[in-house]
């Protein structure tokens, strides 16, 4: 992926320690002091320009949420993103009655529910501890269509044996994309490493937008276009298992 950004990224990126981690790895074990609470911690792997994650974080104030890139561009524009939306989230407080919900703040010297880390994938058992993440959401990822790059795809057994190793007892995954050779790859890849599947969709927004979702700048566009969007949970977490398989048993 070629991206032209403007000069001076990594100046801009570490102009702002409050919202970027420019180095995670430093945090392994450490991200709930980060963030100065004991929240559930969500992470966004390969978070393009930033709308779900600072979408979520707004939606979600008591998750913390960290959108994780590999391109320093994408990085800034995504800082770009949050510090917007969280504006926005402020000026509505302000002008919503008493009673109405608080907003995180986004201002100066305020704490965000977000953060920002420049970090890869291929490294990520070196930038969280065993059970520090809840919920990993893979959005978009790259179909990586020629079999030869299979072990590339953010769904190969390799990266889910990972994302294993760093989810605690309510870990889930959540996973969207566009590619329908992708999304068969990815539900054989779950079934073959013995993860159980749940609201698989084959067109998530059929219907008309699905206001319970997030959507990320590629979603906004596809759907725009009228192509389906293709998701799945993954439910991995032992508590979590239980009761996805108690809900089960309530349908019957």
């Amino acid at each position: 992926m070629r991206l032209r950004g403007r000069k001076g990224i990594r100046e801009n990126l570490e102009q702002q320690p409050e919202l970027v981690v420019l180095d995670p790895k430093q945090y392994k074990g450490r991200w709930s002091g980060l963030f100065g609470n004991d929240h559930p911690i969500h992470v966004e792997l390969g978070m393009g320009k930033g709308q779900f994650i600072s979408g979520m974080s707004v939606k979600y104030p008591d998750v913390n949420f960290i959108g994780m890139d590999m391109y320093d561009e994408l990085v800034r524009r995504g800082s770009e993103k949050v510090r917007a939306i969280h504006g926005q989230a402020d000026q509505e407080e302000a002008d919503a009655p008493d009673e109405a919900i608080e907003a995180p703040s986004a201002g100066e010297g305020s704490s965000f529910n977000v953060r920002l880390a420049l970090g890869n994938v291929e490294q990520i058992e070196e930038i969280f501890a065993p059970g520090e993440i809840e919920r990993i959401y893979l959005n978009f990822s790259d179909p990586w269509p020629k079999k030869k790059h299979g072990r590339r795809r953010l769904t190969h057994p390799r990266f889910l044996n990972k994302y294993r190793s760093i989810l605690n007892e309510n870990g889930e995954i959540h996973f969207k994309t566009d590619s329908r050779s992708l999304f068969q790859f990815s539900l054989n890849s779950f079934a073959a490493t013995g993860l159980q599947m749940n609201d698989i969709s084959l067109s998530l927004h059929e219907d008309g937008i699905n206001e319970k979702h997030v959507m990320t700048e590629y979603e906004s566009k596809f759907v725009g276009k009228g192509m389906p969007i293709h998701r799945c949970e993954v439910i991995i977490g032992e508590a979590a298992l239980k009761r996805y398989h108690e809900h089960k048993m309530d349908e019957f």
